[in-house]
């Protein structure tokens, strides 16, 4: 039986992030990946046109469906727009025996926000302390925390505001800091820096998905917290380096970059 894992996240009608980023990279990692799809967005690469949120029995229906019959060994939730849906989720991952890994996500590549002002609360005291990996950027990191980190040696500052709110990990992700590309992860005892040559891409749309999509996956196949990060951060590089260009806009990461180079998944 091959490792379970689910998403819990919007969809993305131009398929580069949300539920089917999530899909394509636990196909090429390996893993039977299932979905409970919490809001149905208009996007494209130029942005987010619409976004309409499905109701919390909806997403209760879904959620139970897949866990109750097939079983699951991680978690990962993405988009999840309103303080109810945060809060319906939150219920469900801390009542199951599963590593969950929390993408708080804010606002989508191009600026749309995909999380309401009012969810911020329920994101910080219910989700978060549910989570066994939170995976913030640091736009996300400044929206629940007003920690705003302009330079690297503020990452473990970063760090400890998202960690007082009690995830076991938090993987802060300094993307947007000029030169290489680095992350620092920590559950407050260890720190572990994960740094990457930062690639001339400007297609980089669903980057967040993927890279917490494959930690979910890794955490699915038994690895530990560390060794997890530390295989998505390499499978995320890659699809990043191998970004295409699609429509007028941001295109997306290349989720099947492995399988067209023959590297095996990991």
């Amino acid at each position: 039986m091959r490792p379970l894992v689910l998403t819990v996240a919007g969809s993305d009608s131009g398929g580069g992030a949300g539920i089917q980023a999530d899909l394509k990279t636990m196909l090429a990692l390996g893993v039977h990946g299932m979905s409970v799809v919490t809001a149905v967005t208009a996007q494209n690469s130029l942005g987010v046109q619409g976004a309409w949120p499905l109701s919390v029995a909806a997403v209760r229906a879904q959620y139970r469906s897949v866990v109750d019959d097939i079983g699951v060994q991680a978690v990962k939730t993405g988009m999840l727009a309103s303080a109810e849906l945060v809060e319906a989720v939150a219920e469900l991952i801390a009542a199951t025996d599963a590593p969950a890994v929390v993408d708080p996500v804010g606002v989508s590549k191009h600026g749309d926000s995909l999380l309401a002002v009012s969810a911020l609360d329920s994101m910080r005291t219910k989700l978060l302390p549910a989570a066994t990996v939170a995976t913030p950027n640091l736009d996300e990191v400044a929206q629940l925390t007003g920690v705003r980190v302009e330079s690297e040696e503020q990452l473990p500052e970063a760090a400890a505001a998202v960690l007082s709110y009690g995830p076991r990990w938090v993987l802060i992700k300094g993307g947007h800091l000029p030169g290489d590309a680095v992350d620092l992860l920590t559950d407050g005892t260890e720190e572990h820096w994960l740094r990457a040559p930062r690639h001339d891409n400007r297609h980089t749309h669903g980057t967040g998905c993927t890279l917490a999509s494959a930690i979910a996956s890794q955490l699915a196949k038994g690895r530990t917290v560390p060794e997890a990060v530390t295989a998505a951060k390499e499978y995320v590089t890659g699809a990043i380096a191998a970004g295409f260009a699609l429509g007028g806009g941001i295109g997306p990461v290349d989720h099947a970059w492995a399988l067209r180079t023959g590297t095996p998944a990991v």
